[in-house]
């Protein structure tokens, strides 16, 4: 294993002349509060007004400089939405960038560094840009009123455009002046009442350059003037090392330039990625396996299930949940067993780079860049602020570029430097994971056991709970285990379980953390894909055996959270009366400070498939900042994790995945689609996740309208395991 993680946190921060370096170039103008002297913008102009969130340009642009990655899940749109509120712009005039990678100023407020990911980035933008919005109106106001010798309160703003008497100018035209205004020391903020584009369907900022193919907006279509391609060949199994290379043969092809050994395996570079794909077929390599993983999923399945019958490390307790068990009426005990999972994201992995032996340069879909940087930097071995790392808008990620190992960018790294070390001058190369290189090559979602025992009293009340977890722990080993690690338990593979919203006075809790040498990583709503299903899956066998109805059951041990049973509440109105031949099923779940209510509705097919015809939702998540975003959000995690339950599953062969692409790892089909409808919950709490709640209902939801349906209780995923899908 690679000794790049100490580089993930560790490196200096970047100084604020490195931070001018890497934002100049963005768009000309002034620094609002970064107090940057305006020499430093020589190159640009100082006639723009520039803040670290905002730039407004003299031909009358509003951009927005993104921290977050948008990788189709609509942040960027979010972050626009909040500033051109604030700063009443016209939504025509507003664009985004990204923002260059400076935790200093970019830092996710939830995590302490620039990084996207656990449905944090409106939550942790909705007053930074709001304010941003708010400052840079204020100068603008301010601007205004003394070019045209009235007070500030005499000035109107709207649409973009400032006005006050007979007088008039446009953003763009005040921008200059406005740069000389004082940043303001505090901003008041509208009210609710006062929103106009908050809570509206502000329209998708990136849709125009999409829908119309811009070249290079993402990652794996950018490609710098005299760039070359790179695959890699890997080891075929985790943890195995290049022992001998014979490139004789590929460096004899046409357009291959080098065959380089590296830490991580074989690069070959060559002048398209079609011949560097084929002539890395030709190498003859020898891989040393005698510390790789070699153990099959059967292998793991089996050993996991022996931990299960052994007690694990203490995750949660409250009451006494055996002696409730010794005295229920009704006991329900059930064993889950969720496979690894694939992300399977529309576009894979990739990363350019140039690096001069003294200066770097990275684009990728960056998705956590302050541990990018860092990684990268510790690779090259050079300081942070000579390595300037360019965010890609992304083609999808569920989780997968968010790797707090930085692997991908240290893997670039290293190819730079070699490469370097092999020619003497620099050259941008494009590291290109195929899609069979990226299926195979790990940080899966965990697989994972369960098994719980759980009763109901004579009332038909929950009366005890035993609950234990067997799965590999995503943080253990990563910068983040110091704090999110507890006691050697990591809360990531109980998220749901011990915190379960339900009222259950007797639980305990514990987990086991095998040491598997199989990468994982967190995957769309992380412990929740598990947690969430084996919860409601429980709930209605409990509600079963407790002879009551499964919204009562559940309704009666929510009254500790309004919100999620109003969710449920307003989900089960939304679905109405069950449609003739179809079965329902329901699940509710919180997740990421959201609360999410889903109603499936199946159909039984002859073969004996399953088709979800229809999905009935509700979602409270705090301020609904952009509402078609929301239900598009939902209708998105809702497929995923549909997609996830039918058919998808990654399997191990003596350490050797079996699955390399599409037609091994069958995502969710357009037919399998089904009619989706979702409920937006008013709320004047602050914005809380989106991109992830929809996500872990649908598995229960969907298996308890099978169970209703056919009386089996799907405990082993995928259904097609079953011959449901």
């Amino acid at each position: 294993m690679l000794h790049y993680l100490e580089h993930a946190l560790s490196a200096p921060k970047p100084s604020r002349r490195s931070f001018l370096k890497m934002s100049a170039g963005a768009v000309g103008g002034l620094l609002l509060g970064a107090h940057i002297p305006k020499e430093a913008l020589a190159q640009n102009g100082d006639d723009g007004l520039i803040q670290p969130f905002v730039h407004i340009t003299p031909d009358n642009r509003v951009v927005v400089l993104s921290k977050h990655l948008d990788k189709g899940q609509g942040a960027a749109t979010g972050l626009a939405t909040l500033v051109a509120e604030e700063l009443d712009a016209d939504p025509t005039q507003v664009s985004v960038e990204f923002a260059p990678s400076n935790p200093q100023v970019y830092a996710n407020l939830l995590f302490g560094v620039q990084g996207t990911g656990g449905s944090t980035a409106m939550a942790n933008s909705w007053t930074q840009y709001r304010e941003a919005g708010a400052a840079a109106r204020d100068m603008l106001v301010k601007a205004a009123a003394e070019t045209w010798g009235v007070g500030a309160e005499a000035v109107s703003v709207a649409n973009g455009t400032l006005s006050a008497g007979n007088n008039s100018a446009t953003f763009g035209e005040m921008a200059a002046a406005a740069a000389e205004q004082a940043v303001p020391e505090g901003v008041i903020l509208k009210s609710p009442e006062q929103w106009t584009l908050i809570g509206s369907d502000m329209g998708r900022v990136e849709l125009p350059a999409k829908t119309q193919g811009s070249v290079g907006m993402f990652a794996i279509d950018y490609q710098p003037e005299n760039a070359l391609i790179a695959v890699m060949a890997r080891p075929p199994r985790f943890g195995g090392t290049v022992a001998s290379v014979d490139a004789t043969a590929a460096l004899e092809m046409p357009g291959v330039e080098q065959v380089l050994t590296l830490p991580v395996g074989v690069a070959v570079v060559a002048n398209n990625t079609w011949r560097a794909a084929m002539a890395r077929d030709a190498l003859n390599i020898e891989w040393d396996l005698s510390n790789a993983e070699s153990r099959g999923s059967d292998q793991l399945i089996e050993e996991y299930r022996a931990l299960l019958d052994q007690p694990g490390l203490p995750a949660g307790t409250r009451g006494d949940g055996a002696a409730k068990l010794a005295d229920a009426a009704e006991v329900v005990e059930l064993e889950f067993t969720f496979p690894f999972l694939n992300h399977a994201q529309l576009e894979p992995l990739n990363v350019t780079v140039e690096f001069d032996g003294t200066n770097a340069r990275f684009w990728s879909g960056f998705q956590i860049q302050t541990i990018d940087h860092n990684v990268a930097a510790g690779v090259l071995g050079i300081p942070f602020e000579n390595v300037q790392i360019n965010t890609k808008w992304a083609g999808g990620s569920f989780g997968r570029r968010a790797v707090p190992n930085g692997h991908y960018a240290a893997e670039a790294a290293m190819l730079a430097k070699a490469w370097l070390d092999a020619t003497g001058g620099a050259r941008p190369i494009k590291l290109t994971y195929t899609r069979e290189d990226d299926m195979a090559s790990g940080y899966f979602r965990p697989l994972h056991m369960h098994r719980v025992r759980a009763g109901v009293d004579a009332e038909g009340n929950l009366s005890g709970w035993e609950h234990r977890v067997v799965g590999q722990g995503i943080m253990i080993g990563t910068p983040f285990e110091d704090f999110l690690v507890k006691d050697g338990v990591d809360e990531s593979s109980l998220e749901g379980t011990n915190d379960t919203p339900y009222a259950i006075p007797d639980m305990v809790v514990d987990v086991h953390h095998p040491t598997v040498g199989i990468p994982v990583l967190w995957w769309r709503s992380v412990g929740h894909t598990h947690t969430a299903y084996v919860m409601e899956v429980m709930m209605d066998r409990l509600a079963a055996a407790a002879g009551r109805d499964p919204v009562e059951f559940r309704l009666a041990h929510l009254e500790g959270e309004p919100r999620l049973a109003e969710a449920l509440r307003r989900a089960v109105a939304s679905a109405g009366d069950v449609p003739e031949g179809m079965h329902r099923g329901i699940a509710v779940h919180k997740s990421f400070n959201s609360y999410m209510a889903e109603v499936a509705d199946v159909r039984m097919r002859d073969d004996g498939t399953v088709k979800v015809e229809k999905v009935a939702c509700a979602i409270d998540c705090g301020v609904a900042i952009n509402p078609d975003n929301i239900r598009a959000q939902v209708e998105g995690g809702l497929a995923y994790g549909l997609s996830s339950i039918l058919r998808e599953e990654i399997t191990l062969t003596d350490g050797e995945v079996d699955q390399l692409n599409y037609p091994d790892y069958m995502p969710l089909r357009i037919t399998d689609m089904p009619e989706v409808t979702v409920e937006i919950i008013e709320s004047a709490e602050a914005p809380t996740g989106v991109g992830e709640p929809g996500t872990p209902p649908i598995g229960p939801a969907v298996a308890n309208a099978v169970a209703n349906a056919t009386g089996q209780v799907i405990t082993e995923l995928p259904f097609s395991k079953h011959g449901l899908a």
